[in-house]
């Protein structure tokens, strides 16, 4: 309960009320894009300035190998489960979705940390870097396999100068892995974080003094205005949960659940951290709903984007900012104790 007393966390019970009620309050893209960009170079410099001071060491590796991990598991075994009951490109993209990471999630896990005085690791903002292209990778691959074998085994049907598979909507030639990798990679969220936590790395304890106003005491005001707007945001695509089904619905609450408790014994069985461990339990159970909905529009478009994108942001997002990141904690404490 004392997790939801944070006024981070009250803005954005606020925002969803103010969504639910059909407020006119509203924050402009520009300004959530901004918001957005600035939480991660904050965390970016906060995590170079970590590393600046701990060093590259057996540690920060086994951490960022865990991730990778988590990041290669997640998607393969969602997509075993959702292949279950939903086509099969409908479930390579909800699995992308969950085998990727929120970044606001991540943030205000980091926080919430910070506000119980639990050390972690700022090698941790890079495993989220890590964690958040291989699952679209995987997704693009598959999806390009399924095409080809559907057409293969004849299921191309040929309406005058356009084609569509059998019971799958509007397909499209087989998407180029180079241009996907390149989207992924060179994508400007991921490269900002990344290039801060070069400068916060290059600048160490005289960057960290010089930049504190900006990547600390701003911090937290920041933050409560951005989940502001994603209160907003969860409320305008919770109506796309109502045409879900109860196993979809199931799988947005129970499959974050699931991915972290393999993230909790992988971490405890390499024995990293505890915070560090709570950060792989928050990006394992986190699911993205800005990047990975962004790619899957144009390398899936066959794909359903309600599902993916409703569930993402519309269950899990909010279930793991209320419920999920102070429980990750409370495991990891008990489990280290």
């Amino acid at each position: 309960m004392q997790s939801l007393l944070d006024p981070a966390i009250l803005f954005f019970i606020f925002g969803v009320l103010a969504g639910t009620v059909k407020s006119n309050l509203e924050i402009p893209p520009a300004i959530s894009r901004f918001l957005s960009l600035y939480l991660l170079m904050a965390l970016g410099l906060k995590g170079g300035f970590a590393l600046a001071q701990s060093g590259l060491t057996l540690e920060v590796g086994t951490g960022l190998a865990a991730a990778m991990a988590l990041a290669l598991a997640v998607p393969a075994l969602g997509y075993v489960v959702l292949k279950r009951m939903l086509s099969p490109l409908d479930a390579a993209a909800v699995a992308a979705t969950y085998g990727s990471v929120s970044a606001v999630t991540f943030v205000t896990a980091t926080q919430y940390l910070e506000n119980q005085q639990i050390a972690f690791g700022g090698h941790m903002a890079a495993a989220m870097a890590l964690m958040e292209s291989p699952a679209i990778l995987m997704a693009v691959i598959l999806a390009n396999r399924l095409r080809q074998q559907l057409a293969g085994a004849g299921n191309l049907v040929v309406q005058g100068n356009a084609a569509a598979l059998t019971g799958l909507a509007a397909p499209t030639p087989g998407t180029s892995l180079g241009k996907v990798l390149h989207e992924s990679f060179t994508d400007g969220a991921q490269l900002l974080l990344l290039g801060a936590m070069a400068v916060g790395l290059l600048t160490g304890a005289e960057g960290q003094a010089a930049m504190q106003p900006f990547s600390g005491d701003l911090f937290k005001g920041m933050l409560a205005f951005f989940l502001l707007d994603m209160g907003l945001m969860t409320a305008r695509n919770l109506p796309q949960t109502r045409y879900a089904s109860p196993w979809l619905l199931a799988y947005a609450v129970l499959g974050p659940l699931a991915h972290a408790s393999l993230a909790l014994g992988l971490a405890w069985s390499l024995k990293i951290p505890q915070g560090d461990a709570t950060l792989l339990m928050v990006l394992a159970a986190s699911a993205s709903y800005i990047a990975v909905p962004a790619v899957l529009r144009h390398a899936i478009p066959e794909a359903n984007p309600s599902l993916y994108f409703g569930l993402s942001l519309g269950v899990t997002f909010p279930l793991n900012i209320l419920l999920g990141i102070p429980l990750y904690t409370y495991l990891a404490q008990v489990a280290w104790a």
